[in-house]
């Protein structure tokens, strides 16, 4: 019996976090489609202003370390990249040092958007995950 309460409470506690996860991602979404972006966009911009995908000093990541930060298969992720290529906000290279490698960076714009729209990204995240 006491497995079975165990593994309950265990499975309650992971729906808590999906239920979390699935409306702080439609808050999000909501909060940014004013300006034409999505949850999942601005988590590529983020990682890419935020540098946490950069193998160098030179602002551009490789597609398969942003991969590494958010949560998308590599072929949504390109998909999503081309998009925001399209819009002008990132610029995708080849790789020199590995030919069969992408790497993708911010453009002005897409640093500037970025900007624009971070407060209202921390803001959702402080309402849903903090409380505020």
């Amino acid at each position: 019996m006491a497995a079975n309460t165990a593994d309950a409470r265990l499975e309650e506690r992971w729906r808590d976090i999906l239920a979390v996860h699935a409306r702080t991602m439609c808050e999000i979404d909501r909060a940014l489609h004013p300006h034409g972006l999505g949850a999942s966009d601005f988590e590529v911009l983020d990682v890419l202003a935020s540098g946490l995908a950069a193998a160098d000093a030179d602002d551009h990541c490789r597609v398969q370390n942003i991969a590494g930060k958010v949560h998308l298969s590599q072929s949504a992720l390109s998909r999503l990249i081309a998009r925001l290529e399209k819009d002008g906000l990132v610029t995708r290279s080849v790789c020199a040092e590995d030919r069969r490698g992408v790497r993708v960076a911010l453009t002005d714009k897409g640093r500037s958007l970025h900007s624009e729209v971070l407060p209202l990204q921390r803001d959702v995240l402080a309402r849903t995950l903090r409380g505020d």
